[in-house]
């Protein structure tokens, strides 16, 4: 029950964390995005772009999370747990996608300059500062927990980060006249969405792939199982993720005693479920010839 209780008690907070994070970068973009084009500022339309793209990213996650709250059925035996590393993927293509219109934009301004208004850029990223620092703190705490938890908070924090660089950037030009600096800054921006999101792209196309997942070695499964007494030795290792923060295991296990094989199977659950494989599906044999499957 304490379990439960601390898992509706994540739900309902993660719940709330999205819905207040969708809802201040929304207003943020559309502030952000009518004073860079007023005052034709590229550095402030580029990371309203970003920040247009992690509401997107945001709105998916959240779906995700909660498909991944959904009861299987006899179609979906595990039910829609899989989408969530589906919705990772997109997320990572929507922001590379940003990226290639940024750096675009950027050099087209660079080529074309046009007079900028320095301080107003500053003010408007000073804003995007406060709120996509307090979004990232948002999900800071669960962010080891969730791929698409994890994203959002890569998200935000690198926001932040841009943020501060056109601040930086509407400071520079407001004391020096350097309009070229807006420019740069995209290009930065860039940069930094980059490489913020190739880690996370990169895992999402593994878990999309049934890749194993990260933070699990199937070497080090397999130290880990034939230290178990009564086990000879483990073949046809098998692990994948069923989402984002659930993974799977299927295994060969060969016993020196199948009449342990209850309490092997125990230790082995309990062992794999401290590893982060909370589904084992576990096939015994005995050294002489094969016995009979046991799962979850």
């Amino acid at each position: 029950m304490g379990h439960d209780h601390h898992h509706d008690h994540t739900v309902s907070s993660l719940n709330k964390a999205f819905i207040l994070g969708i809802t201040l970068n929304v207003a943020f973009v559309v502030v952000e995005f009518a004073v860079g084009l007023y005052y034709g500022s590229m550095g402030l339309l580029s990371d309203a772009g970003h920040n247009l793209s992690d509401v997107a990213s945001l709105l998916l996650a959240m779906l995700a999370f909660r498909l991944a709250q959904a009861h299987a059925t006899p179609r979906y035996t595990y039910g829609y747990k899989k989408s969530t590393v589906l919705i990772s993927l997109l997320n990572s293509v929507i922001l590379l996608i940003a990226v290639g219109v940024i750096v675009a934009e950027s050099i087209g301004r660079m080529m074309h300059p046009a007079p900028i208004e320095g301080g107003a850029i500053a003010w408007t990223a000073g804003v995007g500062v406060a709120i996509n620092g307090f979004t990232a703190w948002l999900f800071m705490k669960d962010k080891d927990k969730d791929l698409n938890v994890k994203g959002a908070y890569l998200h935000m924090a690198a926001d932040a980060l841009v943020s501060v660089g056109v601040l930086v950037s509407g400071l520079v030009i407001s004391w020096t006249g350097w309009t070229i600096v807006d420019p740069i800054v995209g290009l930065v921006v860039a940069a930094v969405i980059v490489a913020s999101v190739w880690s996370l792209t990169r895992a999402s196309l593994r878990l999309s792939l049934d890749g194993v997942p990260d933070g699990i070695r199937v070497d080090e499964l397999e130290r880990m199982m034939t230290a178990v007494p009564g086990v000879e030795a483990v073949h046809h290792i098998h692990v994948w993720a069923i989402s984002t923060t659930e993974n799977a295991l299927t295994a060969h296990v060969v016993l020196t005693d199948l009449s342990r094989l209850e309490a092997v199977k125990r230790e082995l659950k309990t062992r794999l479920d401290g590893a982060g494989v909370h589904h084992a599906t576990l096939e015994f044999e005995s050294v002489a010839e094969n016995c009979c499957d046991f799962s979850d």
